[in-house]
């Protein structure tokens, strides 16, 4: 390694890190990645990012390591610079983080969109959020359908996760429900595959970007329109043609106080203000001046996250077990979700605590995540949590299971108690809408 070359830890959760280090380090000499770490997800350190992914510069890989032994990794690899690379975190985790690099005698610094977003030679429409569980996967769906409904071929690629081997996942497509098994896709990403595949759209995700997004352009099934559905609060990869940012008032504030999340709420051509059939008056106006006070130029589109369910007499007058999307119960901090809507509006006569039922993985998470609360995160992220999960449901002592998560829940674990799915979609409210935001595209587009 030459004397001149800048090291670099890459701080990350298995996305954005190694996005950053595809686009801006793999190939330049001038610096040499000594490291990753790895935070929010578990099992994913331990492991290395391989050399064939990592490109000739790197024929060892680089190693993966927990983010706990970040600051003696600085003076043990005499690391220059950590550059943070993870999402939907508070300014004070960032800048306390900030402060520990600085400590050990590091600089400490983020990438930003000129240095990360790639050019595509299709229209992307991309899709952020202000925070985890906002309502930005049901607003790309929405997307979608007006698009298709429009005659565009859509092809959907999604922020990534890949928690399994990196090599196997450097491009996936998914384009039918058996895609998922063949790519042996956790709960986390089956959440955000199958929703798309079930309205019949194509979905991207992996490692490489760049060679997903030429492949996405490419795909044997005809490509108009990229849509970017991003993930926890991140800014795209991809540089869009429209920006569309997903804002909610059950956490007023949060707009302006976690990262990136502040950063898609500021380069946004439209703005949804989600939630707002299910939100105080004075938590709406809350974010409705954030958006003034930020990015006063954005078109605002009031929405809500309508529910249904498949069988609410599995509900009414039943003490019901609700099982909630994990990422947002965890890092997204949500205390309340689709599934708790609807045991309310359907009459629950009780909402069970899986607390004191809690097995493995699914105990550990609790106690990493102590306000929780009385909901349960349909954690999956190997087989081991899912083992957990099922073992933690069957265990759980209630008369029924409410199940709000993006996909069918009982078609990859054995629920033996009687269960009912909640399904959540966005309807805008009043004008502008949606259609109203992505109409100047669509007509570019089809011109």
């Amino acid at each position: 390694m030459s004397q001149s070359q800048r090291k670099i830890i890459i701080i990350g959760a298995a996305g954005r890190d190694f996005h950053n280090f595809n686009v801006f380090y793999r190939d330049n000499p001038d610096y040499k990645v000594v490291a990753f770490t790895a935070a929010q997800i578990p099992d994913i350190a331990d492991r290395k990012y391989p050399a064939s992914l990592a490109g000739g510069l790197y024929p060892e890989g680089i190693p993966i390591y927990e983010q706990s032994e970040l600051e003696s990794l600085i003076k043990g690899l005499d690391a220059d610079e950590c550059v943070f690379s993870y999402s939907d975190v508070p300014y004070s985790f960032v800048m306390g983080l900030g402060a520990k690099v600085n400590a050990a005698g590091a600089a400490f610094s983020m990438l930003g969109l000129k240095n990360t977003m790639l050019k595509s030679t299709k229209p992307v429409v991309a899709v952020g959020a202000i925070r985890t569980g906002c309502g930005k996967s049901q607003t790309s769906r929405r997307i979608a359908e007006i698009l298709m409904a429009a005659g565009l071929k859509v092809i959907a690629v999604r922020h990534p996760m890949p928690y399994g081997d990196l090599e196997a996942q450097k491009v996936q497509r998914f384009a039918t429900i058996e895609d998922l098994a063949k790519h042996s896709c956790t709960i986390e990403e089956m959440e955000e595959y199958e929703p798309h595949i079930a309205r019949g759209n194509v979905i991207y995700a992996g490692v490489d970007y760049e060679a997903i997004l030429r492949a996405a352009e490419n795909d044997p099934d005809g490509c108009d329109v990229i849509l970017w559905d991003g993930g926890n609060n991140d800014f795209p990869f991809y540089e869009p043609d429209l920006m569309i940012t997903v804002t909610d008032p059950h956490r007023p504030g949060h707009e302006l106080s976690y990262y990136p999340g502040e950063v898609t709420l500021r380069i946004a051509s439209a703005i949804v203000i989600n939630k707002i059939d299910s939100s105080d008056f004075e938590n709406i106006q809350i974010v409705r001046e954030s958006i003034e006070k930020t990015n006063p130029q954005a078109v605002v589109v009031d929405a809500a996250s309508t529910i249904s369910v498949d069988n609410a007499d599995v509900i009414r007058g039943k003490r019901v077990l609700v099982i909630e999307d994990g990422p947002t119960l965890t890092h997204g901090d949500m205390k309340i979700g689709a599934g708790i809507v609807a045991a309310k509006r359907y009459g629950a006569a009780e909402i069970i605590d899986p607390r004191p039922y809690a097995v493995g993985k699914l105990a550990e998470t609790y106690r990493i995540y102590p306000d929780i609360g009385s909901l349960l995160p349909a954690m999956g992220y190997g087989e081991e949590q899912m083992r957990d999960l099922a073992a933690t449901i069957d265990a759980t002592d209630c008369d029924s299971i409410i199940i709000a998560t993006p996909i069918d829940l009982g078609r990859v674990i054995k629920i033996s108690k009687p269960h009912t799915r909640v399904a959540y979609e966005l309807q805008e409210i009043g004008s502008p809408n949606m259609e109203d935001v992505l109409k100047a595209l669509i007509e570019k587009i089809k011109r």
